[in-house]
């Protein structure tokens, strides 16, 4: 539900940054486009976070042993 009501958002962002009117198919290409191009960046984001979280070292480090 949180994931609809985000990319819903998105869309109402877009359709108002973009002062795009749906009321011809000129106007709905354009939102598809736009809508297509942010829908990517975020995967490409998605993708560069992620590879981040798996370089990370996420196991604490050992302490020296004293002999």
């Amino acid at each position: 539900m949180l994931i609809i009501m985000f990319l819903l958002i998105g869309a109402f962002f877009i359709i108002s940054n973009e002062n795009i009117r749906l009321n011809n198919p000129e106007n709905i290409n354009l939102f598809f486009k736009e809508y297509a191009g942010w829908i990517n960046s975020l995967a490409n984001n998605g993708k560069t976070v992620a590879g981040y979280v798996v370089k990370m070292e996420w196991l604490p480090r050992e302490a020296p042993t004293e002999n």
